[in-house]
């Protein structure tokens, strides 16, 4: 699995956190056949920006990517055995059109703009979420989120577009 660690303090102790991309594995799937069914149609990034699900990381301009169909919590509804129901939502990420070497040191990534921090439960329902507006209220939202020991994983998204970004686990 391709993660990244964080460690948020939590009195008395630290609460280890996992920052976790796009597997390659799962990536390897999308660009053959998304979870739309639908065929990736890679590209070259003429600009470079996009977020790339795979490294947690924005392109570089002339790398090629590709938009493609994710459903996250059904993935990880099929992985935990659970029922993700009317929760299962998918949307459009971006990758690498070719493997790419995942996420390079640990650290929240996209923080630079205001992002949803979405809770779900271990039965796949959402159980609330929290905006965070600053680079220095992920952590302490994150926090919040994990002191609450029903939360099971948390999705982080962008406001702009409600698009999935990354989930953070528990350790």
């Amino acid at each position: 699995m391709t993660t990244a660690t964080l460690r948020v303090r939590a009195v008395p102790t630290q609460v280890v956190l996992r920052v976790r991309a796009v597997p390659p594995q799962v990536v390897r799937e999308l660009l053959v056949r998304d979870d739309a069914g639908r065929p990736a149609a890679p590209s070259v990034d003429d600009e470079g920006g996009a977020p790339l699900r795979c490294c947690l990381r924005r392109s570089g301009p002339g790398e090629r990517i590709a938009l493609v169909t994710y459903a996250p919590l059904r993935r990880w509804a099929a992985e935990t055995g659970v029922d993700p129901g009317a929760y299962d939502e998918q949307g459009p990420v971006f990758l690498h059109a070719e493997e790419c070497a995942g996420p390079e040191g640990d650290g929240l990534p996209f923080t630079s703009a205001h992002r949803v921090l979405r809770r779900y439960s271990a039965d796949g329902r959402i159980l609330g979420g929290r905006l965070v507006q600053a680079p220095a209220d992920f952590a302490p939202a994150l926090r919040e989120a994990y002191a609450d020991p029903a939360v099971a994983l948390v999705h982080v998204r962008a406001v702009e577009y409600g698009c999935f970004l990354y989930e953070v686990r528990r350790g």
